[in-house]
């Protein structure tokens, strides 16, 4: 049975994530910055007839958490198959160029850039040892310089100075670490859900949660002649 770790995954996208994971027969271990959440994430599965679902704790902007986490996998499986870089922040909005406090910025910076490469760079010995390993950057379209240069675009009047950028930052990192493995077995992705109603946007998104979690599936089970060191919404590619 292939394993799967996804950060930030006792709610929204990443635990409907978890619960598509499972259906799809992966173990998932549901990564959680408070253990009680995770616990309550991991029973609401079982409810739903998942018993391949397991609770980690884990707080990716704490390296003794995420060492932790490590161990707590590696003493339970051999190897891991995908890893999901979910868990993020948005900073709260508005966050104009001029004005965001610089501190707004690097706490935001500190969970959704520095975070995944801890934990990217903590688990790959494990992921080394599958066969078919698939890391996905959990990203958004706000990320994309391209489409903010383009007064056309739909969010142009957006201005995310400290998560887009922060996601940007993610996104060329992913390229960077694609190229390393590039000469491997890896399969290492951004990807958007796109706009989905979840909490993290106070329920205001068009998308349900489910058809968001589908293009990080889709993305996290690549097949070995799939793409890597790219960056997808479920429509396709989206220019950096």
């Amino acid at each position: 049975m292939k394993s799967a770790l996804i950060t930030g995954a006792n709610r929204g996208i990443g635990f409907e994530t978890a619960k598509q994971l499972a259906a799809l027969g992966y173990f998932v271990y549901l990564g959680s910055r408070e253990k009680a959440k995770g616990v309550e994430a991991v029973a609401a599965l079982n409810t739903s007839g998942f018993s391949n679902v397991d609770c980690i704790e884990l707080d990716v902007t704490n390296i003794a958490s995420i060492t932790a986490a490590r161990q707590a996998i590696e003493d339970k499986t051999p190897q891991l198959d995908v890893l999901i870089n979910n868990a993020g922040i948005s900073g709260g909005f508005p966050q104009p160029a001029l004005t965001v406090h610089i501190e707004k910025v690097k706490t935001v910076f500190e969970t959704n850039f520095f975070a995944p490469i801890q934990v990217i760079q903590a688990f790959i010995d494990l992921l080394k040892k599958s066969n078919e390993p698939r890391i996905v950057n959990v990203t958004t379209e706000l990320s994309s310089i391209t489409k903010h240069q383009d007064p056309n675009w739909e969010f142009y009047a957006y201005n995310p100075s400290a998560y887009g950028a922060s996601k940007s930052a993610l996104n060329a990192y992913t390229v960077m670490l694609a190229k390393e493995l590039k000469d491997t077995n890896f399969k290492v992705n951004c990807v958007c859900p796109g706009f989905t109603k979840t909490a993290f946007n106070n329920y205001m998104g068009t998308k349900p949660v489910e058809q968001g979690a589908k293009a990080i599936v889709k993305y996290a089970t690549l097949s070995s002649d799939g793409a890597t060191g790219r960056f997808f919404n479920e429509e396709g590619e989206i220019p950096w």
